[in-house]
């Protein structure tokens, strides 16, 4: 990583390649084989079935911001191009060991830099109710019109709804957004069904691949922005192809996160240029266009390998994830 990101500074996942092109599995380390079941049936899915024919070819990317100091904000930026071309900044908040000025700071100065580019806010649940209505008043009193909503400022579906309750009370116009309320829930549909959110973020392989996400944004109703899972670009193609078959994508998406590695798998990472990504397309005789994940580079395989205890690690993981799946 460039620089750490939710509590990161390296990626590891696995690559598995099955005849419809290659996919990626990669749960983030902490998780346990009935929440990486989920990233293993994208994988499958993705590898055996494809990722479908897109409604879209190219899709709009916001730049994103770790918990950096303020002084290092304009060279995060710098690694998305041309400033001017960025559509939004999605800005990580209340970081463990970070205070709550440094967090105010930062967006103010993402603000500074980019004057019209949209601002959103990720607090991955951190925040108190307390703190989640104190911050996000102080942020959209810097941000005004611009603030297009916070993710998951606090915990829980519950909690999301009282948020926004407290937040229309107090007259405080800030759109919530859901993340881990939809992803890590046994209902992802029930925060749609409360009232718990303005909108929801999604995240292809925890929702077990892009035909089983398209279907919960669809039953929800509300508008969706895709993100990512820190994806190379071969799990980043997953949720693009998300992205180019939402019938609406009002938001930019967070697909930009290959920006965030000093490295890739593939020779031409998927980066964003004038603020958008193009889909990967290949023809297919019998679909027409559809998306098709990039050829991982030999030498660059080789070259990021992890050792062979890493490896064993790994297809440890990959089959307590497989039986979970199988038994399903």
């Amino acid at each position: 990583m460039r620089t750490r990101f939710r509590g990161q500074t390296r990626r590891e996942v696995m690559l598995i390649r099955g005849p419809a092109g290659w996919a990626e599995f990669g749960p983030f380390p902490e998780y346990g084989p009935v929440e990486s079941a989920h990233w293993l049936r994208a994988a499958v899915t993705a590898a055996w079935e494809g990722l479908g024919a897109p409604l879209r070819e190219q899709v709009p990317i916001n730049a994103t911001v770790p918990a950096v100091a303020p002084a290092e904000v304009e060279q995060v930026l710098a690694n998305y191009g041309d400033l001017d071309s960025i559509p939004a900044v999605k800005i990580k908040v209340a970081e463990p060991g970070a205070n709550t000025a440094d967090d105010v700071a930062r967006v103010a100065e993402v603000c500074r830099l980019l004057p019209r580019a949209g601002i959103r806010v990720d607090a991955n649940g951190a925040w108190s109710m307390a703190q989640a209505v104190s911050q996000l008043c102080k942020i959209a009193e810097i941000a005004g019109p611009a603030f297009e909503y916070a993710e998951q400022p606090v915990a829980g579906i519950e909690p999301l709804a009282e948020l926004r309750e407290q937040l229309r009370s107090r007259g405080v116009p800030v759109l919530i957004a859901a993340d881990e309320a939809i992803r890590k829930v046994d209902d992802p549909l029930r925060v749609a069904a409360l009232g718990a959110a303005d909108l929801m973020v999604v995240k292809v392989p925890p929702l077990g691949g892009v035909t089983r996400a398209l279907d919960i944004v669809n039953r929800s109703g509300l508008p969706a922005v895709v993100s990512s899972a820190l994806d190379t670009s071969i799990g980043l193609s997953a949720g693009l192809a998300l992205a180019a078959q939402l019938p609406d994508l009002p938001y930019a998406c967070g697909l930009g996160t290959v920006s965030l590695f000093e490295h890739d798998v593939v020779a031409a990472p998927l980066l964003p240029s004038a603020g958008v990504i193009p889909v990967p397309l290949a023809e297919d005789r019998e679909d027409g266009k559809v998306v098709r994940s990039p050829e991982p580079d030999p030498e660059l395989l080789h070259r990021h390998r992890v050792s062979a205890e890493r490896q064993a690690w790994w297809f440890d993981r990959l089959s307590e994830a497989y039986d979970v799946l199988h038994g399903s």
